[in-house]
């Protein structure tokens, strides 16, 4: 698996899974061939998790080839980060607690060996081991594999689902804090009260082609439990009505800024945020570090040639910036920073959002309802 950070070789992964693979996609989805045979699933997550690539392009030229009821599994995945994110949204204290109950875990696991061994990849699983291989080597799993990996981090290894979370973010080329903080929250139970995913020994077998054998996993453990109830925060996602004549913040998650829906005429210029390690609580790899910088560097090398003024800065300089507003950074590390030192800035947000969002109070089997009527709105 190789992930270029380049928006032209996004779009050519895009169209290449679009001609090649994406009609078999809802038959074979679920499947988890190994990380040399990837053609069953579209690999698009680390770009659209960055906005190199959004997920209306995505959607828009899928259907240009397919008709909606073919692939409306496809477009269903594709739009789960959208929820996800809207009902974050609608919930960051989700957020801000899950960081608190981090911190104080970390300094309880710091020395527990069954901690140890399973981010080593040294437990008695090896379908577990290989999978944290896996992802050190390619900062990338099938999305089933995260499934299993979570339910076998909290129900068998006994761990807190809080540090297996970190644990992605710190790998996963397409973590983001809504995805990752809430698909670890549903597994373990907690998400949806009551409700967890269990991996087992047969689901594992038949959806990795036998790959792995004995595999001894606790299958019979109860859901997680939480006391905290989050009350929906009703929020309107409004954007600013003067943005002419003002500089631009575009932070690591809407790198193509060619597509925005934003009025370019008269920016006066544009700031790339490069939020380092030493302002985040989780910290980054060394390769996710440096695939979120190749992918901002991107951005300013398609903007230079436009000839487009443009500067990449770190996070810590945003103060120094006046007369801004940003495309807005969603909940997570970057908005974070901002709200800790009381930076007010406008936000701008997309179309997208803007309209999908307000149907993020519930369920995403509501959510998706809406999704016919979310598509034909933007179009």
């Amino acid at each position: 698996m190789n992930f270029n950070p380049s928006r032209i070789e996004a779009l050519n992964h895009l169209n290449n899974f679009i001609e090649n693979n994406l009609a078999e996609y809802s038959k074979l989805r679920n499947f988890d061939f190994g990380p040399s045979n990837r053609s069953n699933i579209s690999c698009l997550s680390p770009y659209i998790t960055h906005g190199v690539i959004n997920e209306l392009e995505v959607i828009e030229k899928s259907l240009k080839k397919f008709p909606f009821s073919k692939i409306e599994k496809f477009i269903q995945e594709v739009l789960w980060r959208v929820y996800w994110k809207g009902w974050l949204e609608l919930r960051p204290n989700v957020w801000t607690d899950y960081l608190v109950e981090l911190k104080k875990i970390k300094n309880d696991y710091n020395e527990n060996k069954t901690y140890l061994n399973a981010i080593d990849g040294k437990t008695n699983i090896d379908c577990f081991n290989q999978w944290v291989i896996e992802l050190k080597e390619n900062n990338y799993l099938h999305n089933h594999t995260r499934m299993w990996f979570a339910s076998i981090w909290i129900f068998t290894l006994d761990l807190p689902w809080q540090l297996g979370a970190e644990f992605f973010m710190k790998h996963l080329y397409d973590g983001d804090s809504a995805s990752n903080t809430l698909g670890w929250r549903w597994v373990a139970g907690i998400q949806t009260q009551g409700k967890h995913y269990l991996a087992s020994e047969w689901n594992i077998k038949k959806f990795t082609n036998n790959r792995f054998e004995n595999i001894k996993l606790n299958e019979n453990a109860p859901p997680k439990i939480s006391e905290k109830l989050y009350p929906l925060n009703k929020r309107e996602f409004n954007n600013p009505t003067n943005i002419e004549e003002k500089n631009l913040l575009i932070f690591e998650n809407n790198l193509s800024y060619e597509i925005n829906n934003i009025k370019k005429d008269n920016i006066e210029k544009i700031y790339l945020v490069f939020n380092k390690n030493e302002q985040r609580s989780i910290k980054l790899s060394d390769k996710l570090s440096k695939f979120k910088s190749d992918l901002i560097e991107d951005q300013r090398r398609r903007l230079k040639d436009k000839s487009i003024n443009c500067e990449i800065i770190d996070i810590t300089e945003v103060k120094n910036i006046n007369n801004c507003f940003a495309l807005y950074p969603n909940v997570g590390e970057s908005l974070d920073y901002l709200n800790l030192n009381n930076l007010k800035i406008p936000f701008f947000f997309r179309k997208l959002d803007q309209l999908a969002w307000q149907y993020c109070n519930k369920g995403f089997f509501n959510f998706k309802n809406y999704i016919p009527k979310i598509i034909s709105s933007i179009n």
